[in-house]
């Protein structure tokens, strides 16, 4: 299964929670101050456990920094 993430294809063998792309994939365990779109739909931090990635989707995180 290939999905695009922030315009990088991405495969993996399995459906994947945002979740799991997140904390496993990524490598990133602390969530806080990013926000996650799939498709151009923003999903709420409450929903990405159980929201499965599918085919050809285009997933976008993007995480807050700090600056001026």
């Amino acid at each position: 299964m290939v999905i695009y993430l922030n315009n990088k294809p991405f495969e993996f063998s399995t459906a994947k929670s945002i979740t799991e792309i997140i904390s496993q994939d990524l490598n990133l365990p602390n969530p806080k101050g990013m926000a996650v779109a799939v498709n151009q739909e923003v999903i709420p931090k409450s929903g990405w456990g159980s929201f499965f990635v599918k085919e050809n989707d285009k997933v976008t995180i993007i995480k807050a920094t700090q600056g001026g």
